[in-house]
């Protein structure tokens, strides 16, 4: 039996439709808050072994005497905006100590979302390697709780069998539908140029940078669900802290303009001041280093920019396709 955490969001349900195309159906049980009904449409038509509710679910498993061959836990609070240290705290540090308690008890492999947003503004630079990841500086209460995490996994005696913490990187692709202001920066570029035929991209508040020309590690998400399988499979690899990006920044000049050319529209790019609110916590450059998963093992070619965005809207976009 899998359990996977986090099903009705971006990347759980689209792990959890590659589960069900790998084979693994009604052998997957799923968990998430299914109060929230905006997001249904992320599971339509998927099939499962059981649905269960996030508030009952630590109980469930610290008790269950059924067997659990591994756990993907995707779920967690992901809105960077918000300033409540409390919630993240909860949601995001203390449920996933006690899943990880659980999987080291009775040995069950692990698999959890960290994510990039615990480099912070990146001037220690973007390297998975264990002896920098508690120096780290997370610009937000969100990316606080996941290096937090990560440094209490790595302090750990007991531990599951095999585990891997992933510090997903800038992802992007069908079922984000419902993310609103946390959405990519591809799907807002196609709403923005769907509605108004053009595209306002942050200005630039460091000299360093001209006006659109912040760049990101932008990765689709079909390539994150590729080295998750790669590692559910590969169970012999070194456990630890990995990165999962493309290794290859790109600007928001860049995005944009692939976004245009995908869906034949003519350019038209504007600029506008960053909002306050996230002005002291934005990420102007993200680059992942790739060498530890590359030396793990993982030789599949990531999509370009160009291929991501091509796909994302022409089979999904378009015709607001889930996966």
């Amino acid at each position: 039996m899998i359990i996977l955490t986090g099903v009705s969001g971006f990347i759980g349900s689209c792990l959890l439709t590659r589960l069900n195309e790998e084979g693994y159906k009604r052998d997957v049980v799923v968990v998430d808050d299914f109060y929230k009904l905006y997001k249904d449409k992320n599971t339509n038509d998927k099939v499962v072994r059981e649905w269960m509710h996030r508030d009952i679910f630590l109980d469930w498993f610290e008790k269950t005497t059924q067997k659990v061959d591994f756990v993907f836990h995707i779920g967690a609070r992901t809105d960077t905006t918000l300033l409540d240290a409390e919630i993240f705290e909860q949601l995001n540090l203390n449920y996933s100590k006690r899943i990880w308690n659980v999987c080291a008890a009775r040995a069950i492999p692990l698999i959890y979302a960290s994510s990039a947003a615990t480099y912070g503004n990146g001037e220690l630079g973007f390297d998975d390697d264990h002896s920098k990841i508690k120096t780290l500086l997370p610009l937000n209460p969100y990316g606080k709780s996941k290096h937090d995490f990560d440094v209490w996994a790595l302090s750990q005696i007991d531990h599951p069998p095999f585990w891997i913490g992933c510090k997903f990187f800038n992802v992007y692709g069908p079922n984000e539908y419902h993310k609103g202001r946390m959405a990519s920066v591809v799907f807002h570029t196609y709403q923005q140029i769907k509605n108004t035929g053009g595209m306002k991209l942050f200005r630039s508040h460091k000299p360093e940078y001209k006006d659109g020309q912040q760049r990101r590690d932008f990765i689709y998400v079909k390539d994150i669900l590729d080295m998750l399988m790669f590692f559910m499979k590969n169970k012999q690899t070194q456990s630890g802290i990995y990165n999962m990006g493309t290794g290859k920044a790109r600007t928001f000049y860049e995005l944009a303009q692939n976004t245009f050319t995908a869906m034949e529209v003519k350019k038209n790019i504007s600029y506008i001041d960053i909002p306050k609110d996230i002005r002291d916590s934005y990420q102007y450059y993200t680059e992942a280093n790739m060498s530890k998963l590359r030396s793990a093992g993982y030789d599949k070619a990531f999509r370009s920019l160009e291929e991501g965005i091509s796909e994302y809207v022409r089979d999904y976009l378009k015709t607001a396709t889930y996966y």
